[in-house]
């Protein structure tokens, strides 16, 4: 997988082994780690001022996207995203 960037689309099978489309819509490093922030495409491309849902994901050591598995690295992506949305 090459670099991720704002505005890419990609597809996962969710839990329910369900296709969902993802779109990138944050990038962020922490200690040397790249997390992306995503949500489902046809929200973020919708017209719409209702509250969009957005998932953390990491970018491993092989570039694939996976979950977050540690709740403590989980909300320290939270807490780092919000803060560069409160600058933004």
């Amino acid at each position: 997988m090459e670099q991720v960037k704002v505005g890419d689309v990609f597809t996962m099978v969710d839990e329910n082994e369900e296709v969902q489309e993802l779109e990138v819509v944050g990038t962020l490093s922490i200690d040397d780690a790249q997390y992306v922030a995503v949500g489902f495409a046809d929200e973020v491309n919708a017209d719409t001022t209702d509250d969009m849902d957005i998932f953390f994901l990491k970018v491993d050591s092989n570039e694939e996207l996976v979950m977050i598995e540690e709740d403590e690295e989980y909300e320290a992506v939270v807490a780092a995203f919000e803060e560069t949305d409160d600058e933004e």
